[in-house]
């Protein structure tokens, strides 16, 4: 477990836990014959929508609000983040990409864009500080 900013306390993810996820999500959908309308256009579509919801919780929050909502808008919050998730495991499901590898890809991808060194503490984009650092 670890303690993000807020000091909640939260559990890491298995490695097997998104397969099982996605295996239950699999069985979800094929006992009620879905797996028609379960294409990775429509997917993405309805991820976009949760999305949406999920930035509506989020809107009108204050920064330290948004850090630490109350427990009612929390678990509106985690509702939404879950329906992201189903959708996002749904597709990745039906085009068969691992996204633990994906995500570690892009994060060591990520660590080489905006080394810690040249970045830390701001928040500009990567060509404003690949500008200032060469001129």
């Amino acid at each position: 477990m670890t303690k993000p900013f807020g000091g909640t306390i939260i559990r890491r993810m298995k490695n097997d836990s998104l397969q099982e996820l996605t295996a239950r999500m699999r069985r979800f959908v094929e006992e009620r014959e879905w797996q028609p309308y379960q294409t990775p256009k429509n997917l993405a579509m309805a991820l976009c929508g949760e999305a949406g919801e999920l930035a509506a919780e989020m809107q009108w929050l204050g920064s330290e609000e948004s850090r630490d909502p109350s427990p009612g808008k929390r678990e509106r919050i985690g509702s939404e983040m879950a329906d992201v998730l189903l959708y996002l495991v749904r597709i990745a499901d039906e085009l068969d990409i691992d996204l633990v590898d994906c995500a570690m890809r892009k994060c060591d991808a990520n660590a080489r864009k905006y080394p810690a060194d040249m970045v830390r503490g701001t928040l500009r984009l990567r060509d404003e500080y690949e500008e200032n650092d060469n001129g």
